[in-house]
């Protein structure tokens, strides 16, 4: 169950996240900006690329890393195709996944290989094969780890991992926190963005680090629940079956992004689609089990030792609805109908006149805003607070 007094507790808070989450969560701003001067230094911004490449693939293990991923391909999957490569393994640790090249990779293709740990020999080894290939490899990983090196030695081009001090001897935190993401994320901004696929350039990624900055004030533990729309966020997904419905342009990632948190750290299981095709996958939630007044047994049995049942709650995450069309209105009413309660998340207006880098800063804080809202969720139920 959930403890909302700790929500309105920072001292409370503080005590009980001992891996440093929302610690992470508030340092995402400047993790941008520390990440986006890593990337200058290793000579992204000087890149002078002859072409686009034919695809982007992508390896690395971890959410963060999926994140990555799933975030590059809505942002850069219009103008290359990109692909995730998938780990492979007895098991989930570091030294036994392994990663393969599609048979037709070749010269003309760029690999993206980001990680917060950089131990894994199976990175390494897939760098050697890019490189026997003639394939383009570019990594995010910490600074002299044996990916790097392994990437350093088959003239592919390395980036240092930001990382705040505290992390620097703490790998479980620095796996956990969500600065992760923004670490692994923002050289690859830069570097697309020399290559022609996304329009990032130095002053759109300090807008991207100033809105996240600011929607850290906006979530932090100081702030009450009633005006912090990450803890309200959090106390309205207690004891519920979250189903995040996303629309507009970068939301897809961000609502899958969303379950996958919530499910690691804060123990939750939850269901991300889109609209419109949500309202119907999802129709049948709503009506089942987890329908709001689903209970098959008797009204008046005495409850009290038995666990919350979870009902479903509807997420809705808006941004701009692509060719202005939006399904809103039906979820809304689909929810509606079944007695189903609904928790909307749209980013604030003031975002950039650009059309791309008002959809990074949107995009931000809606990561912001999911990133909190899982981690006080997290810690109020005191799920991975230690």
């Amino acid at each position: 169950m959930l403890d909302e007094t700790l929500l309105d507790d920072p001292d409370a808070l503080a005590r009980v996240d001992r891996r440093g989450l929302l610690r992470g969560a508030a340092e995402a701003g400047a993790r941008v900006r520390t990440a986006a001067r890593h990337a200058a230094e290793a000579g992204v911004t000087e890149l002078n690329p002859e072409g686009r490449p034919r695809a982007i693939l992508i390896a690395g293990p971890g959410t963060a890393a999926a994140g990555v991923a799933d975030l590059v391909a809505v942002l850069a999957g219009a103008s290359a195709p990109v692909a995730r490569l998938h780990s492979t393994g007895v098991a989930a640790a570091p030294g036994a996944l392994r990663w393969t090249l599609p048979g037709w990779t070749g010269s003309v293709d760029l690999l993206l290989i980001t990680t917060t740990d950089g131990s894994e020999p199976g990175l390494s080894l897939l760098a050697e094969q890019a490189y026997r290939r003639g394939v383009t490899v570019v990594a995010v990983a910490p600074q002299r780890s044996p990916l790097a090196e392994a990437v350093g030695d088959t003239h592919g081009l390395v980036v240092p991992m930001a990382t705040a001090p505290h992390e620097l001897t703490d790998e479980e935190s620095q796996a956990a926190s969500p600065a992760a993401l923004w670490a692994l994320f923002t050289p690859l901004l830069s570097l697309l963005d020399r290559v022609g696929l996304v329009t990032a350039p130095a002053d759109a990624l300090q807008k991207v680090a100033d809105r996240l900055d600011r929607t850290a004030e906006r979530c932090g533990p100081a702030v009450a629940t009633y005006g912090n729309p990450a803890k309200t966020l959090a106390a309205e997904l207690a004891d519920t079956l979250p189903l995040i419905w996303t629309e507009g342009v970068t939301t897809a990632p961000i609502g899958r992004r969303f379950a996958t948190v919530l499910a690691e750290l804060a123990g939750r299981p939850a269901f991300a689609a889109e609209l419109p095709e949500a309202l119907e996958a999802h129709r049948t939630l709503l009506a089942g089990d987890f329908a709001a007044g689903a209970d098959p047994d008797d009204f008046f049995r005495d409850r009290v030792e038995e666990a919350q049942a979870l009902h479903a709650r509807v997420v809705l995450l808006r941004d701009r609805p692509v060719g202005g069309l939006t399904a809103a209105p039906a979820a809304r009413e689909l929810a509606l109908s079944h007695d189903t309660t609904i928790s909307e998340l749209e980013p604030e207006n003031g975002a950039a006149d650009d059309g791309a880098t008002a959809d990074l800063e949107a995009l931000a804080e809606l990561l912001a805003v999911t990133d909190f809202a899982a981690v006080y969720l997290a810690l109020a139920s005191r799920r991975n607070a230690g």
